[in-house]
């Protein structure tokens, strides 16, 4: 039986957090692609979310720019390690090879000097363009060689579901490095639809997240690299909670059936960070999951997120063992910081 005292010793560790990145943002701008890029955003979102958006990431710049900053609340939260990403939208998919490459080392380099200044409390994860697959691994490997512990992607490039063979190069790296892949969407293509009352977000980031690992799962990936270590924001989206709908498709039509298991038994192949705002459905999450597959996650320090993930993760009354795996043992060893 483990010892409570050593329990109680494990850091506590987010592993959603974001980071703003000036030179980035100074790489892309002019470019007609990113004028095109906000125009679908402002469509997708509406009006109403920009309003009340712009105003809210600026009032967050210094806790996503300034470490000083960043820590000071990670100890108003009592988080004593972040593992940072950049902000998805530093994403920039519509970017050309060369501009894409440029932005994706900026970051990387960005990401990796901000984390240099704290370096026993914060790690990293660098960007790739899912746009151009044929970068993929290069930039991966750049991420890795700043010192980053993996990258960054979203559910989806222009014209590419994560099921895209040619993506293999990129799962097969990530599987033999042990780089971590961090799922975590950005923007929603059921465009319009959601416009009104910031649906873009509370409908379609979950959304997004379960067609991506939806992808990931029936497409044979999960089969083909049972080692890669991917963590799915946002809880996973709706997929965990309604994987049964999944396994009884896989059950009952053979067009279902590309993935050698029923759909459920891959939760528990991936990770998933715990912010899903409900306590009830965190404890489904672990249910489905397993306790050791759920970690940390606030979304730091977006207003999407929560400025008390301890105080969320303590709501779901998890057993005791459950609850110090969740704060920050299952990410320990996973960042192999234990």
């Amino acid at each position: 039986m483990t010892d409570p005292a050593d329990l109680s010793s494990i850091p506590t560790i987010d592993v959603h957090a974001h980071l703003l990145l000036a030179e980035v943002e100074e790489a892309v701008a002019g470019h007609p692609g990113l004028a095109e890029a906000r125009e679908l955003d402002a469509r997708r979102n509406g009006p109403a979310a920009l309003a009340v958006s712009g105003p809210m990431v600026g009032a967050r710049v210094p806790k996503l720019t300034d470490v000083d900053v960043r820590l000071a609340a990670m100890d108003a939260q009592g988080v004593d390690v972040q593992l940072v990403s950049p902000s998805p939208s530093h994403y920039h998919y519509w970017a050309e090879p060369e501009l894409a490459r440029q932005v994706c080392r900026l970051a990387n380099e960005g990401t990796a000097a901000h984390c240099a200044k704290a370096p026993d409390r914060l790690h990293g994860l660098g960007l790739i363009p899912l746009q151009h697959p044929g970068l993929a691994v290069e930039l991966l490997d750049h991420a890795l060689d700043q010192g980053l512990k993996g990258v960054e992607i979203s559910s989806h490039a222009p014209g590419r579901e994560l099921s895209d063979p040619a993506y293999e190069p990129l799962w097969a790296r990530a599987e033999e490095t042990g780089a971590l892949v961090f799922l975590h969407p950005f923007g929603c293509t059921l465009d319009e639809r959601l416009d009104q009352w910031y649906l873009s977000n509370t409908v379609g980031q979950p959304t997004e997240n379960a067609v991506a690992l939806s992808h990931l799962i029936f497409s044979g990936v999960l089969d083909r690299h049972p080692g890669l270590k991917l963590i799915a924001a946002h809880g996973g989206g709706y997929l965990p909670t309604h994987i049964g709908r999944s396994d009884h498709a896989w059950r009952a039509r053979p067009d279902a059936r590309r993935c050698a298991r029923k759909p459920s038994s891959y939760l528990r192949q991936l990770y998933f960070d715990s912010l899903v705002h409900d306590p009830h459905v965190l404890g489904e999450l672990l249910r489905a999951a397993g306790p050791e597959r759920v970690l940390l996650g606030s979304d730091f320090p977006f207003d999407m997120g929560t400025d008390d993930p301890l105080g969320a993760l303590r709501a779901a009354d998890l057993p005791e063992p459950d609850f110090h795996a969740v704060r920050g043992g299952n990410a320990a060893a996973l960042l192999k910081l234990a």
